[in-house]
């Protein structure tokens, strides 16, 4: 049953296709921007974590976790924040280590299993609300995941319910395809945005971090092989990969959770639609519409995209 059986989801005529479902919002979504509280809190490595509070007087809360190099002022951020403050939820928008305008302290940044920042941040603002929700995207969608399987039945009382939004639970898979021709545009992007953090870092850490030879890095294999593999204590990218796809801890999850993920979205592959766990977990949606591209679902009637409704449904029903 928790394998939902259709969506109410249909992409506009003129973007049925996946790159432009996935590349319209960031060119064309045009959103208020929405005035945040920015709150810094410690972490145990003598590091930090950004937060960005829109509050409404609420009791109710979603942290909203940004995909790979956003940040809180990316569009498919603040359109899910304002769909849930007018429904009657406060937000924070949790910016991973070195995406909040500033780069972190410590030689290490995020990654896509890097989920104790997530338990401080959820430690931190639990104390100030009844219930907690999460909502991540693609990146932090996996992170989300993530910890909810190994919290598994210890999961935070207060934290009641979760969406995950274009998430590659199987890392490697996703990284092969996004090696393919096709997602050359997406990949470049990513390998040279992940570049400029690094020179960053390089600076701060000369012994630790090089980039010669940066120029030669084409794909995820390398990049994770050379620098996020070793940088954060695994052997290569293979084991961050393997040990850090959330595909393998969606059995544990105990609380409702709902997984979207397209079946054209260009980023993901077979390895990222997890029927049988959902077939097997009575905690854990699945909802794979026909449409939608990657953290796209572009809805041009109404204010709200496809997916932010969704979220919301579900997070109220479970609230």
């Amino acid at each position: 049953m928790p394998v939902l059986p259709s969506t109410d989801y249909t992409a506009p005529v003129l973007l049925r296709n996946r790159h432009l479902l996935t590349i319209f919002p960031s060119l064309f979504r045009k959103i208020k921007p929405v005035r945040y509280t920015r709150t810094r809190i410690p972490t145990a490595d003598d590091d930090f974590i950004d937060l960005d509070f829109s509050k409404t007087g609420n009791s109710k809360l979603v942290v909203i976790l940004h995909g790979l190099e956003g940040n809180s002022k990316r569009q498919y951020v603040t359109g899910m924040v304002r769909i849930f403050n007018e429904g009657g939820f406060d937000t924070v928008s949790m910016n991973f280590r070195g995406c909040s305008g500033e780069s972190n302290h410590a030689l290490r940044f995020y990654h896509s299993g890097e989920t104790g920042d997530l338990h401080t941040v959820i430690q931190h603002v639990q104390k100030d609300y009844e219930s907690l929700h999460l909502v991540g995207f693609s990146l932090g969608g996996n992170v989300t995941l993530k910890y909810l399987g190994e919290q598994g039945a210890a999961i935070p009382d207060r934290v009641r319910s979760a969406v995950a939004i274009s998430a590659p639970v199987d890392l490697k898979d996703s990284s092969f395809e996004l090696e393919k021709r096709h997602n050359f545009i997406y990949m470049k992007r990513f390998i040279r945005s992940l570049g400029e953090k690094l020179e960053i870092k390089a600076k701060q850490f000369p012994e630790q971090i090089s980039l010669e030879g940066f120029a030669a890095i084409r794909n995820f294999r390398q990049f994770d092989d050379r620098y996020t593999a070793p940088i954060h204590g695994f052997r290569d990218a293979e084991e961050y990969w393997a040990k850090n796809s959330s595909r393998q801890f969606l059995p544990c999850i105990t609380i409702p959770t709902l997984l979207i993920n397209a079946l054209d979205d260009p980023f993901l592959g077979k390895g990222s639609f997890p029927y049988a766990e959902a077939e097997a977990n009575p905690n854990f949606h699945l909802e794979t519409p026909a449409t939608g591209g990657h953290v796209g679902f572009v809805t041009f009637s109404g204010k709200h995209y496809w997916s932010e409704r969704r979220a919301f449904q579900f997070i109220r029903e479970h609230s």
